[in-house]
């Protein structure tokens, strides 16, 4: 009895949830704007106050370094590399205020220009840019200090004014940042491992972010810049993520050649899984996933990665074909309630499914009202064959014995069931259970590794980056100047598991793999998605030769 009571209380709550969402959409979902339009608005300017701060962080430590370096003399040149990194940091501040103003309104819910999200994100790209561009031009003034370098904390308690403009960090590492010598690159960047190692993922960035603009020639740049992308991805929210995705995307097109490339674009479609909602929602970044996915397996087919990769994309076309099948549903409904003339909306989603998705748990009963769509429409020859494909390939169907019947008023002799078909296990579904918690939650099941591709979410475990500290920046399995196949045991499934290390040499007789190209894509519908010779479509579900026509049924 008390079990009733619960179930009846979780199915009243889907009710309320499902009466709150918003429904499918019967058209067709447009393409997705442009990158400086994507995220809702919060999410944009939390993205622009997060470079802010590096930047500032990074400006911070320059001048600390300048200052302690100065010799006593007032030079208030525009030459003067203090003054210009002053005048940059104003120009920070300057930015920062406007976008917490901007928030500001945005919180209250008062009226604002659109426009000035785009300006703000024009104005802090360009001040990067000449940031990265200060760095690299004073980094000679910064120059001295010993080959080594140890860090020395900085012990003084911080004051509040530090706490709120984000300084006391700065403070700390303000030698190491400001100054620049040999062999500080590595400390740089153990550093940054050590403070992304603590959750403190904007000093780590900033740290990084040192390597990339003062030690240019440095072994660690490509790993520093691939950090940050980890730094990203294990902050995990929705604005994070976004920057996960440039990121490792930039990194992309800077490397395109390097073996982690695979790693990086299965880890980009992972960041547009993560964005996945229920079916019955956009499906805009399952659409990334997929195109993200089907790229990699089309490029990198002999990749160590496989397995993973095609997990992923069966989840993910498992989610997109349910999202066509409850819209063609809306259709197949109206068209039996007289509300739709015909069942064109609905066969053209059923269509969709049968031709791109094959794998699909549901495929059966997607079949079975495909053929009923042909025979309202008095196509009995189309109709016969998605019903013998029914009794064909999916005997053990509740859709199996309707088929059967079907084909009989149609005067068609039924098939014999394929016996590896009558064998086979169930598809496998949610049970009632878990589909109350799936909407309850409104999140959709799928296989994620929560780990970045060299730092690991558990700091006791050992991970890409820590070899990469131990070997002086370089990794046994990064040695090939192109992507080769790569040889190593499949990866396990579980989310909280430590990346495996790739070993260095390949496979004997391995197959040359074409590296990701560089460049504006082919693709309208991706514009980060890389160029790719041929489109990697799945090819359409089979089906019998057309049948002799005869009378119709009723459906």
């Amino acid at each position: 009895m008390r079990f009733r009571f619960v179930v009846a209380v979780l199915m009243c709550a889907v009710l309320v949830c499902g009466a709150s969402a918003p429904s499918v959409a019967l058209g067709r979902q447009g393409s997705t704007g442009s990158a400086q339009s994507s995220g809702t608005p919060v999410q944009r300017l939390d993205i622009m106050r997060s470079r802010l701060d590096t930047m500032r962080r990074t400006l911070n430590g320059a001048i600390a370094g300048l200052n302690a370096k100065d010799s006593g003399a007032k030079d208030e040149s525009l030459d003067d590399p203090r003054t210009r990194l002053r005048g940059l940091e104003k120009e920070v501040n300057s930015l920062i205020s406007e976008i917490s103003n901007l928030r500001g309104k945005i919180d209250r819910a008062e009226k604002y220009d659109s426009g000035e999200l785009d300006k703000l994100e024009t104005g802090v790209a360009d001040l990067s840019e000449r940031v990265d561009a200060g760095m690299r031009s004073t980094a000679g003034a910064r120059a001295g200090g010993a080959a080594e370098v140890t860090v020395t904390p900085n012990k003084k308690k911080r004051g509040i004014f530090s706490r709120i403009l984000g300084r006391g960090d700065d403070d700390r590492y303000a030698e190491l940042v400001g100054t620049v010598a040999p062999g500080r690159d590595r400390v740089l960047f153990e550093e940054a491992t050590r403070e992304a190692r603590k959750n403190n993922y904007e000093v780590a960035r900033s740290l990084y972010n040192v390597i990339i603009t003062t030690y240019p020639e440095s072994v660690f740049l490509p790993l520093a810049k691939l950090a940050i992308a980890d730094t990203f991805y294990l902050e995990g929210s929705s604005a994070a993520l976004i920057q996960a995705a440039q990121s490792y995307q930039d990194w992309l097109t800077f490397f395109p050649t390097d073996p982690l490339a695979d790693d990086v674009m299965l880890k980009i479609a992972e960041v547009e899984m993560r964005g996945m909602g229920l079916p019955d929602r956009e499906t805009v970044h399952a659409r990334k996933a997929e195109q993200r996915l089907k790229v990699l397996l089309q490029q990198f087919p002999n990749t160590v990665l496989r397995a993973d990769a095609e997990i992923r994309l069966r989840e993910v076309q498992e989610n997109l074909a349910m999202h066509d099948m409850i819209v063609g549903d809306q259709y197949f409904k109206r068209y039996f309630r007289k509300v739709a003339s015909n069942p064109k909306g609905a066969q053209s989603r059923y269509l969709d499914i049968v031709k791109k998705y094959p794998n699909f748990s549901y495929m059966d009963e997607v079949l079975y009202r495909l053929g009923v769509t042909y025979v309202e429409e008095e196509e009995p020859d189309e109709a016969a064959k998605y019903f013998q494909q029914i009794v064909r390939s999916y005997p053990n169907s509740k859709h199996a014995e309707k088929a059967r019947e079907q084909l009989e008023a149609i005067g068609l002799a039924v098939p014999d069931a394929d016996p590896k078909a009558k064998t086979a296990p169930p598809p496998e579904r949610p049970s009632f259970k878990e589909t109350l918690l799936i909407n309850l939650l409104g999140t959709t099941p799928k296989t994620i590794d929560g780990n970045g591709i060299l730092i690991s979410s558990d700091d006791k475990a050992r991970d890409l980056i820590q070899e990469a500290i131990e070997k002086g920046g370089q990794l046994e399995h990064t040695a090939p100047a192109v992507p080769t196949p790569r040889v190593a045991p499949a990866r396990p499934l579980n989310t909280t598991s430590v990346p495996a290390t790739k070993p260095a040499t390949p496979a004997a007789g391995g197959v040359s793999v074409q590296p990701t190209q560089p460049g504006p894509p082919k693709s309208p519908n991706d514009p980060t998605m890389p160029q790719t010779n041929q489109p990697p479509n799945q090819p359409p579900a089979s089906v019998p030769a057309n049948p002799p026509a005869g009378a119709k049924p009723k459906p």
